[in-house]
């Protein structure tokens, strides 16, 4: 039971370690480049904090195996450099042993990978489309800058002058509109006003922006004569309170949606948010024997090769995965043939390193 305790202490110190650090530099990424549309006014800065939540069980999904994969390849890469393993397999532990041992935290990351590909991961996708497809609808104080020209959705281009001092007023407002009239005619309409604020329609629930002291100017392309009607308040619909176009993307669906769905898009999904929790247990048999190495050799020396293998097994599945979605690879056979040759390179790895001495 020490023994036990000790090499999964070690195991999920050195798997926290690392998956601290690739957690901090994929975060870090993003963040910068959610700040930078932020900075352009292309989403408001209070809704960043939400974004890079939803995004952490898509993190975590796959950081989480490769973490634990180089967690035993450390952990007991530093075990055998201090030859702990050669005075353990000497007083009894067989490397079943071991294999035993270091399965019992890989049940406990699976589960938590489990979690985030079948579950968290697929409702943070969707809550992410939808929060930032309500961003892209709307015209919102939150996003617009003084003096500068910002583009938002349905083919608008708003200007503000400034905001007054509780920020709940803009002042020397420009709006600019490209639609089509009824007739399918191409209308260019701007707006102009000396102030604008935002109201809801308590009875509907849509936001509307209303300008007052403005004119509205009405323009057909290649025509030389514009409409122009001014106006004490005028009201620009922002937004309605209706649900939002269907996000009907399998990356978006539900587990327990895709189960019933046969399009190759969906199977696709399903396959591969099943197969995550399964590789866990995949290269935990890899990294055994991998973490194998000679105390002059240093516990570095296989953590190259051991990289390039896990870029190999992931490279593929994400291969198969858009294979399967476009329809080139029969969802029959799918990814399992992947999983199923590095479980057997894995099983070939312990075998063949046992007859040479886990102590070696």
């Amino acid at each position: 039971m020490i023994i036990f305790r000790y090499l999964t202490r070690e195991i999920l110190l050195t798997m926290a370690a690392v998956a601290g650090v690739l957690l901090l530099v994929i975060m870090g990424s993003r963040f910068i480049r959610y700040f930078s549309n932020a900075a352009e006014g292309e989403i408001p800065a209070d809704i960043l904090g939400t974004l890079m939540l939803l995004h952490l069980p898509g993190f975590l999904e796959l950081i989480l195996p490769l973490a634990f994969f180089l967690g035993i390849l450390l952990a007991y890469g530093q075990l055998y450099l201090n030859s702990e393993i050669t005075v353990l397999v000497a007083c009894g532990t067989s490397p079943n042993r071991l294999l035993q041992v270091s399965l019992v935290p890989a049940v406990l990351v699976s589960v938590l990978v489990g979690l985030c590909s079948l579950w968290l991961t697929p409702a943070g996708a969707l809550q992410t489309e939808t929060l930032l497809e309500d961003q892209r609808s709307r015209v919102d104080f939150s996003t617009l800058g003084p003096g500068r020209f910002q583009e938002f959705g349905s083919g608008r281009t708003a200007y503000t002058e400034g905001f007054s001092e509780d920020g709940a007023e803009m002042r020397g407002v420009f709006i600019s509109e490209r639609h089509r009239r009824s007739d399918g005619t191409p209308e260019s309409v701007v707006t102009r006003a000396e102030a604008g604020h935002q109201a809801v329609d308590d009875d509907t629930g849509s936001r509307f922006l209303v300008l007052t002291d403005g004119e509205r100017y009405s323009v057909e392309p290649g025509r030389h004569q514009a409409e122009r009607l001014e106006f004490e308040t005028y009201a620009v619909r922002l937004s309605r309170d209706e649900s939002l176009r269907e996000l009907d993307s399998p990356e978006l669906t539900p587990t327990r949606e895709l189960f019933g769905d046969e399009s190759p898009e969906a199977r696709a999904q399903l396959q591969w948010r099943l197969g995550m929790p399964l590789m866990v247990f995949i290269l935990t048999l890899l990294a055994m024997p991998l973490s194998r190495v000679n105390p002059r050799q240093g516990r570095f020396a296989k953590l190259l090769p051991a990289i390039f293998l896990h870029v190999a097994y992931l490279s593929l599945l994400l291969a198969a995965l858009d294979a399967i979605g476009r329809g080139n690879l029969p969802a029959a056979v799918g990814m399992w043939p992947i999983h199923g040759a590095f479980l057997a390179l894995g099983l070939w790895m312990m075998v063949r390193a046992q007859r040479k001495g886990m102590s070696g």
